[in-house]
């Protein structure tokens, strides 16, 4: 064999040594040194990154499922850090959920990974904080280090007591930030929040009065009066709170 095939034969059992040989020249005790490493490894980014996910299933069922994700999954990242992320790559591709798996199961993974990816992301060096009187002057951006976010399940009340077996009533709608301190702050918002955010985010910059204008078109039974002011008060909170922000412009 070559040294390709045989690392390739090392990586397979690693994977899944249930059902992929080990190479015939290593001894198992050896083998087993690198089974626990690497599985061991994965296994405590995981649990770290999902903690109440992991309290939702027995120790055996936790297992079985790093183990599923750790064998099928080709991450694309080779960075430790991407894990995480790559988890709820794999839970919302590949992944068949089985009858242990809670409904909410990506909902609470995706709220939970959320956290981690806000907390990482890089700061676009063009943007700039707003002041309430460059509200209505200036393009308005989502900051880079924020997410509009919005779930079925009541993900930020889940625990082993409270496990919905149906979606909420109305979604629930959350912005995830970045603070001026480096925090990572979990803020509930409401449908009216959500869509100025939304309009912001899929805009490549926009003015205050295209924002309303769009506004308008989902919410008719508001006047415009109504809603360039509901807009602006909401706005000013967010931008207080660096949610949306404005970049320099070339």
């Amino acid at each position: 064999m070559s040294f390709i095939d045989t690392q390739n034969e090392f990586m397979a059992h690693i994977r899944e040594p249930n059902t992929q040989k080990k190479p015939i020249d290593i001894e198992d005790r050896r083998m087993a040194i690198y089974r626990d490493l690497f599985f061991n490894n994965i296994e405590g980014f995981i649990s770290s990154g999902f903690p109440v996910l992991k309290t939702l299933y027995t120790e055996q069922q936790w297992k079985t499922l790093v183990r599923a994700f750790f064998s099928e999954h080709d991450c694309q990242s080779p960075y430790f850090l991407d894990i995480a992320g790559e988890f709820i790559s794999y839970l919302s591709s590949s992944y068949k959920m089985k009858q242990s798996d809670p409904v909410f199961m990506l909902e609470l993974a995706h709220y939970e990974w959320v956290e981690l990816d806000v907390s990482v992301a890089n700061e676009s060096p063009d943007e700039q904080p707003l002041k309430s009187t460059e509200l209505t002057s200036s393009l308005l951006y989502l900051s880079s280090v924020a997410r509009n976010l919005s779930y079925q399940f009541a993900v930020q009340n889940i625990s082993t007591q409270f496990l919905p077996t149906k979606p909420s009533e109305q979604p629930n709608y959350f912005v995830v930030y970045r603070d001026s301190d480096d925090d990572v702050q979990f803020l509930a918002t409401n449908a009216m929040t959500a869509l100025l955010l939304t309009i912001i985010e899929t805009s490549d910059g926009i003015n205050f009065e295209s924002i309303c204008e769009q506004v308008v078109s989902h919410a008719p039974q508001f006047s415009k009066e109504q809603i360039a002011q509901g807009a602006l008060t909401t706005l000013n909170a967010m931008a207080e709170r660096g949610v949306i922000v404005t970049k320099n412009q070339h």
